[in-house]
């Protein structure tokens, strides 16, 4: 399945200091340009995806949802997270790659 795919290349981001998670975190990532790609968890508050949606398009960065909170904080050796954000180009590609491979031609990919 691709979904454990791209959780594993942010486990591998995270073993290489490329990710950051937690919401003030990501924003942060953004907004000074290192984020590549950013995940949000399916089952984050409305207004926490309203606001990564806003961010993501301003600053185009790739946006998907995927996972629950266990998930994401499992691939960053946390114990929940919301958000993480990849901040290496080609682990970032990579799993931009697997998401378009499992949700044929974006899913819930929101900006490029």
């Amino acid at each position: 399945m691709q979904r454990n795919k791209v959780l594993a290349y942010l486990g591998l981001a995270t073993r290489a200091g490329k990710s950051v998670s937690g919401e003030f975190s990501v924003e942060k990532s953004v907004r000074q340009h290192r984020a590549k790609l950013v995940i949000v968890s399916e089952d984050a508050s409305e207004n926490s995806k309203k606001n990564f949606r806003n961010i993501c398009t301003y600053y185009g960065v790739p946006l998907y949802f995927l996972g629950s909170r266990e998930e994401l904080g499992l691939a960053c050796g946390k114990e929940v997270r919301v958000s993480a954000a990849i901040e290496d180009e080609g682990l970032a590609r990579a799993a931009v790659g697997k998401l378009k491979q499992e949700s044929g031609i974006g899913g819930s990919k929101y900006v490029e």
